[in-house]
């Protein structure tokens, strides 16, 4: 199968790296420093049981995504709607787009611009980050997806790209209630990412410290409130099982917390303001998160914003 990786970030280039080294036809589209140094060198992704090195298409030109049988979405959930206006002109009929970006939003955004029955979504649960340029670290648990489609006629295609995905190395789970999934994984996102992006700590000494523990206990209830005002069914130990899952994680560094001491834009609207616009809407207070939600977007507004839509 052809493969197109959007965002040949961390997530981007270790999936995409699993599936070029299992013999399919991968091409990653990246950017800058990421970019050059695959072109030189290949992509390494370093693990729990060694490395290995892929040797894929590396570019940064849209059209060479055109014989995509299955296009991996990996950019920042902030420039989802602009690339895919960059990419929809290229893709052939047929093409599948399988979102793994955080957020539960990113599969409307993506409904606006490609057909519904073309779009799956999948909760990713790694712990990876960019080392280097060419180079991703992934640590801890082995990786897994859990993957649905936003159409209940995508049930026959849900079954085939699963079975794909996991052929290829990739432990792939399914549900018929992606919009649950993707929501307990924004919950455990937005409990951990904005403080330790903000303070820039790990999520064991969020933990390990009272003050800041009641904080992202207090974040958690009030995004799960917002989820329920919204119809989402969660169970009443939700909380207690995100803060459970942290524990597994202490040493892993958020996402937010990686764009931030990279000198990137943060997924501050998609993690955090998507929640507090929700609550506002739905008149749920959520005083916590809205207080860390506008210390980001400050410190967000520092950051330069010379970085292109490809998340690199």
């Amino acid at each position: 199968m052809k493969i197109g990786v959007i965002g040949a970030g961390a997530v981007g280039g270790y999936f995409g790296s699993i599936l070029q080294k299992s013999g399919n036809e991968v091409v990653f589209l990246a950017r800058g420093k990421n970019l050059e140094a695959m072109k030189s060198m290949g992509l390494t992704v370093e693990g729990e049981n060694g490395s290995f090195t892929v040797q894929g298409k590396f570019t940064d030109r849209y059209e060479d995504l055109s014989d995509s049988d299955l296009l991996l979405f990996c950019v920042k959930s902030t420039d989802t709607y602009k690339t895919a206006l960059r990419v929809k002109p290229f893709l052939k009929d047929g093409s599948f787009i399988l979102t793994l970006q955080n957020g539960v939003d990113n599969e409307a955004i993506l409904s606006t611009v490609f057909e519904k029955e073309k779009i799956f979504s999948a909760a990713s649960y790694i712990q990876v980050f960019s080392k280097e340029p060419g180079v991703v670290r992934q640590i801890g648990n082995s990786p897994r997806l859990v993957m649905g489609g936003v159409e209940e006629s995508q049930e026959t295609a849900i079954k085939e790209i699963s079975t794909f995905l996991n052929l290829a190395g990739i432990e792939t789970f399914t549900t018929k209630n992606i919009t649950e999934t993707k929501w307990k994984k924004l919950l455990w996102n937005v409990t951990f990412n904005p403080i330790t992006a903000l303070l820039e700590t790990s999520v064991g000494e969020v933990l390990d410290n009272p003050e800041l523990k009641n904080t992202a206990e207090q974040i958690c209830r009030e995004s799960i409130n917002v989820a329920k005002a919204m119809g989402v069914t969660l169970g009443n130990s939700a909380c207690d099982e995100i803060l459970a899952q942290g524990a597994l994680a202490r040493n892993h560094q958020t996402s937010m917390l990686q764009d931030k001491l990279r000198g990137k834009k943060m997924e501050v609207e998609s993690i955090c303001g998507f929640i507090v616009k929700k609550g506002r809407e739905y008149n749920v207070s959520t005083p916590v998160l809205e207080t860390l939600y506008h210390l980001l977007k400050f410190q967000d507004s520092r950051i330069g914003s010379t970085f292109s839509e490809v998340a690199t």
